[in-house]
This record gives C-alpha cells, structure tokens and sequence, in this order.
C-alpha cells in the first residue's frame, strides 16, 4: 500500500528566502488517499453472490470516483457493488480525484464456485414391493465446508432428516420418496419411485441375458437365470428338441453327448386364484467336439498375450484417474478402454524389451479379458504365468478364469471355467457373488454399491490422493452395472489398531497379484513391488459346482478381483495386472 508523504516549504526566517512573508496565509491542498478495506488487495466471492467494496478515502473532500474494469466504467461511488456469475479472477480499478490531485488502486476480485451440496440414494430408482415391506434407503452427500442439513420427504410429506430412511407402505399405491440436502449455498435433490402392490398381485421375476449358448460334448452345461424374485409356488419345466416336459428348478444343467443344435424350451407357470400366469423361454445349445479348434503353435507364436476383448473394471480410486492411472479422459467407449489397457501392457524399454505398466480392476468383480495367438496347452503342471504387483503385506487376489473357444468364432463368448485356488470349497468363500454400482449423482462422490446378500457399501473418493471426478468408469453408459464372480474373504487388517497402518495379507495359491508362497516360484521380496509373477494350472478347471472339468487347452483367460473390501485411507482392495503368458513357452 503507497503511502504519500506531502513536504510542505515553511517560510521559517527572512533570511531563507526574501520572497517569504511571514505575514501571508500560506495553504496547500493534499491529494486524495485511498485505503483498502482488504490488506491484499484481493477480495473472494461465491458466482452470483453480491460483494460490496468500500474503502475509505482521505484528503478526498468534493471527489469524483472512477471504478472500471477492462476500460469499462462499472461505477462512480466511492463504494462498489459486484456481482458476476462465471468463476474467475476480475481486476478492477478504483481512481479518486480532487483538486489535490488523484490516487488509484487496483484490486483482484476472485469469483470461486458455490458449494451446493449434491446427494445420491444408493440402489435402484424404481422399486415394486408388496403391502408391508420395509425398505431402508441409504443417502450419501458430497462433502462440503457448509453445515448441511437433510429432509426426506414421502409423496410431499416429512419423513426425517437422518442419513437414512426406512419406508413402509401398508397401502397399496405410488410412492416417491424424496431426499433434499440444503444448506447456505443451495439444495439439491435425489429421489426414487415405489410401487406397492398386495402381495397376491406381485408378479415373479425370472429372467436371462443370453439365449444362445456352447458348449463340448461331454461337458455340463448350467443355464442358469440372471435375475430371480418372488418365485415362490412357481412350477418350472424344462424341455429338450419335442422330448417329453420334465419338472425342474429355476436353472437348468444340460449334458449332451454328442455334437450338434439342441433347442430347450423352459416354462415357469404361477396359479394364483382365478390367474394363470406363465413366463417361456427358449434356448439354443450348440455342442461341438473336443479339440474341434485347437490352434497349434507356429514358429511366429509368442508367449505373451496378443489381445485385450474386454476390460471393465469395478469403479476404482485409478479408474479414470490421469496421473498414476495414466487415463487422459477420452476413455469413453469400451473400445478406448481396451485400447487404454492394451497400450498400458504393452510399453517396453528404449531397447525394446517389455517394460508393462499395471492395470487397476478397481473393486470387487472388476475384470480383463486376453487371448493369445495360439491354444494353450494343458500340460498338467503350471501352464500361465499372470504379473501383479504384490509383495510381503500387500496382495490383492484376482480369481483366474480360463474359456475355451468351443465355437471356434475367436471370440470369448462361450463358457468360463474358474480355476481352482486355496480358498475353494471354503465355507466362507461365495460363488456367484453380484455387486451393482451405481452412478454418482455429482462429481468427487463415493460410489455405492449392493450385493446380492442384501449388503450395501461404498468405494470411498479418496480427495487426499486422486482428483478425478468419477471413480465410475467413463465408458459404462448406463447409471448401473453389475459384477459377478467368486468372492473370497478379505484378509485385510489394521495392524496399528488406530487407521495408520494396514496390512493386505497373502493367500496360499491360486490368485493373481497374491504374495504366494506356492505359485510366485521365487523367494525374491519385490519389496519395490515391481511386475512379479503367479503361475497357474490349467488342470485345476472347474465347473459351476467345484468339480473338476479337463481341459485339454484354453484360448482365453479373465481375471476377476476376489475380494469385497477396503483398507481404510488405502482405499479399496483391488487388482493390478501387468501381463499375461504361456509358461509352458518359458519352462
């Protein structure tokens, strides 16, 4: 801040100056001086708020005010009235003038976002349940500086202003249940749609993504819904070409001996009263020879992966993150994500030798899918060789799943067999565990999920270390995704007992990103968590039942993440893969 310092000549004695007289009235008029009501200079406000500027001025008696920006005269008060309505940073000028003189000053206004809170209810928006039922919702609110309240609201009407809300019609009719999260900045809104019905008018629910299928002669194959509800006192039938109908359950096993087309034809039939009602579905099984395609091993064969078909992780602190994730935002389609993936796994060295980069699964059922550019054969000992990451107190396990092309299109489209690990047959481990995400509602929220246990939870937004605005990948069009697979218990820990320090403990074998003291192969620590390998046996197939099923050799492999977890500030437990190769090729 300037200050003036005014020097005012006295004529003192005679002898300083003849043309002094001490007898005249001598006056001198000082210039103006403003003084800020900001010590920088720099003043702060939200976009669309008003800030009133108002310094105060000396030596400024019968003055004119000038304030302008960018040569535009914005007002000629000593104080200023600003508001604007886009984020960002006005300098503006503020000039005083009297007869003195004038003093100018320029000032920095920075206009910064509102913070209005955003806030999201997990599951599904639209909902059909009987007479009743209680259902708890669960809202999550994007964090903000501003003390924030909430108001749940049925049909207009209260409902409280907890974080969750449990609703229970005893009325049949529509409903939607509405949650507000208010404070000083603005409010914002999230809401879901609830059908009640009686319970006798519920319809039942038996539904499945896919009508064709392929399979080995020999092996067995599962049909199996995607989706089942209210099936009680639902009669299921199965029938095979025109054979005769057999009475079944809601899935189907089918084990055809010999190749050829084989059409199933599948009712579900509910006598309710004076209804009938009846769900059909047909399916096509193609059933091929074992070794029908088999692609042997040429002289260009290489041992690594030649292919990415699918990527699609859980929603993950490195999904879509720009920095260590390495995405750059245009990864919106899943053709740019495989190619993402692909691109990652594949750099080398100046001198050309391999150099791959991780890539992340994020939470529980993330996956990536290669091929190679021949069969793999099934030599009755370690077959793959899969790098992760993991080192002494920190595995993530990835499930190993292996695909034959039955069908011979080159395609990943036929049926998975797991490959058996440590944890197989265990009480505490889940086949055919489903998780669904959800979209968030507004950017740098956790993501939520539920299960198909009826649990529910988040990937929590980890501020401290990423600053991307979604952890939902960017390429999954819909609001909602679900992942299956084979869910293991965690073996995560907190070993400080107080949040700081936490432990990803190792499991026996079978995992990918595993700190094994079986299928590493070495006693080397990869304490600098460099790419290290698992190594697994295509002869440890099994089917949806955790038998055994030979293979004589795979064309595919997918990993899956095992593990439903988190460890607090490191977030959630989540896969990292490097590469994929044929070790029979490296023994």
């Amino acid at each position: 801040m300037k200050r003036i310092l005014v020097y005012v000549s006295l004529c003192m004695v005679a002898a300083l100056s003849w043309s002094c007289n001490i007898d005249d009235d001598i006056t001198t008029t000082l210039p103006p001086n403003i003084v800020l009501d900001s010590e920088t200079g720099i003043y702060t406000v939200k976009q669309g708020r008003e800030i009133i500027i108002a310094p105060s001025y000396e030596s400024a008696e019968e003055a004119t005010f000038s304030w302008t920006m960018g040569g535009e005269v914005l007002g000629t008060s000593p104080s200023l009235s600003f508001t604007v309505e886009e984020i960002g940073q006005y300098f503006i000028t503020i000039t005083v003038t009297t007869e003195g003189g004038s003093d100018e000053e320029e000032i920095r206004v920075d206009v910064i976002d509102l913070e209005i809170p955003t806030i999201s209810i997990a599951g599904n928006k639209n909902l059909t349940v009987a007479v009743g039922t209680e259902v708890k919702f669960n809202s999550t609110v994007r964090e903000t500086t501003l003390e924030t309240t909430l108001e749940w609201n049925v049909n207009e009407q209260s409902g409280g202003k907890e974080s969750t809300y449990t609703f229970k019609a005893e009325e049949v009719g529509s409903y939607t249940i509405t949650v507000t999260a208010t404070n000083e900045d603005g409010t914002h809104s999230d809401s879901v749609n609830v059908e009640v019905l009686n319970a006798e008018d519920m319809p039942f629910a038996w539904e499945f993504n896919r009508t064709e299928y392929h399979t080995v002669a020999g092996r067995r194959l599962q049909i199996k819904p995607s989706m089942v509800s209210n099936t009680e006192g639902v009669a299921f039938s199965w029938q095979i070409d025109d054979g005769e109908a057999t009475e079944g359950e809601e899935s189907f096993v089918f084990e055809p001996q010999k190749a050829g087309e084989y059409h199933i034809a599948a009712t579900a039939t509910r006598e309710q009263e004076d209804k009938h009602i009846t769900l059909s579905h047909e399916f096509v099984v193609t059933v091929y020879e074992e070794g029908a395609f088999y692609r042997e091993m040429s002289s260009t064969s290489k041992a690594d992966w030649n292919k990415v078909y699918e990527y699609t992780p859980a929603p993950g602190q490195f999904i879509n993150e720009l920095q260590t994730g390495g995405f750059d935002g245009t990864q919106t389609t899943p053709e740019a994500a495989i190619a993402y993936a692909e691109a990652r796994m594949s750099q080398t060295k100046e001198d050309g030798t391999p150099n791959p980069i991780w890539v992340s699964l994020g939470g529980f059922g993330g996956y990536i899918v290669v091929g190679f550019d021949h069969s793999i054969d099934n030599s009755g000992d370690y077959d793959l060789g899969i790098l992760g990451n993991s080192f002494k107190g920190s595995s993530e396990p990835g499930i190993v799943w292996v695909m034959q092309d039955e069908n011979g299109n080159g395609l990943p489209d036929d049926t998975w067999y797991e490959l058996a690990g440590s944890e197989t047959g265990n009480e505490e481990t889940i086949q055919d565990y489903a998780v669904t995400y959800y979209r968030p509602t507004g950017p740098k929220m956790p993501v939520q999920w539920t299960d198909n246990y009826g649990n529910s939870g988040e990937i929590d937004y980890l501020k401290a270390f990423h600053r991307q605005d979604y952890y939902y990948p960017l390429w999954i069009e819909e609001d909602s995704y679900t992942l299956t697979g084979t869910c293991l218990k965690a073996r995560n820990f907190d070993a400080s007992g107080n949040g700081t320090y936490w432990v990803n403990a190792e499991y026996d074998w079978g995992y990918v990103d595993n700190f094994s003291p079986t299928d590493r192969l070495t006693d080397e620590a990869n304490a600098n968590a460099d790419a290290n390998a698992n190594h697994f046996k295509i002869s440890n197939a099994i089917d949806f039942e955790c038998r055994p099923i030979h293979l004589d050799y795979i064309d595919f492999v997918k990993v899956q993440v095992g593990v439903n977890t988190k460890s607090g500030w490191l977030g959630e437990v989540s896969t990292e893969v490097f590469g994929f190769y044929d070790y029979n090729m490296k023994k």
